[in-house]
């Protein structure tokens, strides 16, 4: 039987001021009607210029294809035309990106953005395309559709737009379903929820997916066959068990040997300070009664932290875990007061840092630092990085002339695992594990004793993170640094952790040692985000898949539903659970 897809030599180059970028060189593969093909691979390697090349959406210049084929049941789609190619796109091969909030028109209702594709391609009716836009919300799980048919994406969760976006790739029932990167925004729960949409959908039409990945966790449990990328290249291509039990290329070991496994028992950290301490010493961080409440408009009051309690020790890494509008960030910002605490106190060695005033705190801030979630966007972009890290040091007065500024400069990037010569680079000029590399330098400027890391790993590749959790582990133990650890990725977190503490709704639900809470877990919501955690084995995953299928999917199985996104400063927004 013939494919339904066939890319043949394909060669796709770049336009650039230092010349031709070669992003991808020379690849082949196909897809089977059914059939779900992994692509994976870090940022770079060309995967998703690859699946943008098929619906040839990519911009013209600067890109360009040098040569190869791509045939979609039998005809060729790189010598289409534009107007050809619209027939194609929606109708025949649909594609869900990988951020809902920039695939929906934020001014026009939800329900109208998915029964437009249906009027203009099915010819339907609006009363005929607004009862099968409320029948497609309904497959793809979204409940009230009748209701929710006239809200717009801004009351809608992340999971929920993405439901949304996934529907109306699904409105002229494809044969190919192109998905790039559709769950790395999201949190573990509702990417487990995504894809089992996805798979039950494939399962009652018959559809195939292409599936671009750089978390094999999820390709375990979607793909039947696997393509792994580097540089533009396929470097091995196989079925998704043979794979993972029998991986060839350096490259793929490298991938699989990058990933934490959540039932991997977790290496003692027997040197930690923290472990001799005495009974009547003092914890190096204790909150009381922590609450951050945001007034948000008509009356209405965000308990994003709700009275919660916990201590680190000294040497400590208390890992702070929940899905995205918990309050774990909230915690994180009121404990350096970025946020000022509503309620409660924050007491450092003994020192109520909430009482403190704006010039106390200032000298408290050299013992407290922050590493953030995005090392782009926290990193000054018109300043070298000489003076990105030199700041701390001017505000603090740690350096005497600029010989001895750069000296400590170049040290510090020297001990992130960087070079000397970095110290005249712009940010620009660095890759995502380097700017963040950066950042943890400029933390340690001020030599604190406490670090707040507030989703250092989010936004980088599964290899880079490994690379970035070793430094802060090796960093820990030469420094004697003390960590709190806020990440929604609960297998990383099981492994650089010594506790962890769960936040649901502004509140912590447990807390117990890491391995304690990993394989006795108490609270149902602490159960439920072990569960969602993809596993990197295929046969887990089938097994898994095979019990999720005879379960409803829940959006929210607590009573509980994230409905809004509220803005409460510069870049940070909490989602707002409302009863349902």
């Amino acid at each position: 039987m013939d494919p339904l897809l066939k890319v043949d030599d394909l060669h796709i180059s770049f336009h650039t001021r230092d010349g031709e970028l070669e992003a991808v060189r020379g690849i082949s593969f196909e897809v089977k009607k059914g059939e779900t093909l992994g692509i994976v691979g870090e940022s770079g390697s060309g995967k998703s210029v690859t699946a943008r090349s098929i619906l040839k959406l990519l911009p013209s210049p600067p890109s360009f294809l040098k040569s190869g084929s791509i045939t979609f049941q039998g005809e060729e789609l790189t010598t289409k035309t534009e107007k050809e190619m619209q027939a194609v796109r929606g109708q025949d091969i649909g594609m869900i990106f990988q951020d809902p909030m920039t695939s929906l028109n934020p001014t026009m209702r939800i329900g109208p953005q998915i029964a437009e594709s249906l009027i203009k391609r099915k010819q339907l009716s609006k009363e005929e395309a607004k009862q099968q836009t409320i029948d497609l919300m309904k497959l793809v799980g979204i409940k009230h559709s009748e209701e929710r048919y006239q809200q717009y994406p801004h009351e809608f969760s992340g999971g929920m737009r993405q439901r949304v976006v996934i529907a109306i790739a699904l409105a002229s029932q494809p044969a190919l379903l192109i998905a790039d990167e559709p769950t790395t925004a999201l949190d573990v729960t509702i990417q487990a929820q995504i894809l089992h949409v996805m798979k039950d959908i494939q399962k009652r039409f018959g559809t195939s997916i292409i599936f671009i990945t750089h978390d094999l966790g999820v390709v375990a449990g979607m793909c039947d066959r696997v393509v792994v990328m580097k540089e533009g290249k396929i470097v091995e291509s196989n079925t998704t068990e043979e794979l993972f039990e029998h991986p060839k290329h350096a490259y793929t070991q490298k991938l699989l040997n990058a990933l934490p496994r959540l039932h991997e028992k977790k290496k003692n950290k027997k040197d930690f300070h923290y472990i001799h301490m005495k009974e009547h010493d003092l914890p190096l961080l204790e909150v009381k009664s922590l609450s951050q409440h945001f007034q948000i408009g008509k009356g209405r009051l965000l308990k994003a932290v709700d009275q919660i309690d916990f201590l680190i020790k000294r040497g400590e890494t208390l890992g702070l875990v929940g899905e995205s509008g918990s309050g774990k960030s909230t915690t994180g910002r009121a404990i350096l007061r970025l946020n000022e605490p509503t309620d409660g106190d924050i007491l450092f060695q003994g020192i109520p840092v909430n009482r403190l005033s704006k010039k106390e705190m200032k000298t408290m801030r050299r013992h407290m630092q922050m590493i953030f979630q995005d090392p782009y966007s926290s990193l000054n972009p018109r300043f070298k990085v000489l003076d990105i890290i030199g700041q701390a040091l001017d505000l603090h007065r740690l350096s005497s002339s600029n010989a001895e500024r750069r000296e400590r400069v170049e040290a510090l990037l020297e001990m992130v695992g960087l070079k000397p010569s970095h110290a005249d680079r712009y940010p620009h000029e660095f890759s995502g594990g380097q700017r963040q590399r950066i950042g943890i330098a400029r933390s340690l400027a001020v030599e604190p004793e406490l670090i707040v890391c507030d989703e250092p790993l989010s936004a980088l590749d599964v290899s880079i993170q490994a690379q970035i959790v070793r430094l802060l582990e090796d960093l820990q133990k030469k420094l004697g640094l003390t960590y709190l650890f806020i990440a929604h990725d609960l297998s990383m977190v099981k492994h650089i952790s010594d506790r962890v503490a769960v936040m649901y709704a502004g509140k912590i639900v447990e807390l117990a040692e890491s391995e304690e809470l990993y394989n006795n877990p108490q609270h149902a919501y602490t159960k439920s985000l072990l569960a969602a955690i993809p596993i990197p084995d295929p046969k887990v995953e089938a097994k898994k898949q095979r019990i999720a299928l005879t379960e409803q999917v829940e959006e929210d199985p607590y009573g509980l539903q994230h409905t809004e996104l509220v803005e409460i400063s510069k870049d940070h927004w909490v989602a707002i659970p409302t009863a349902q």
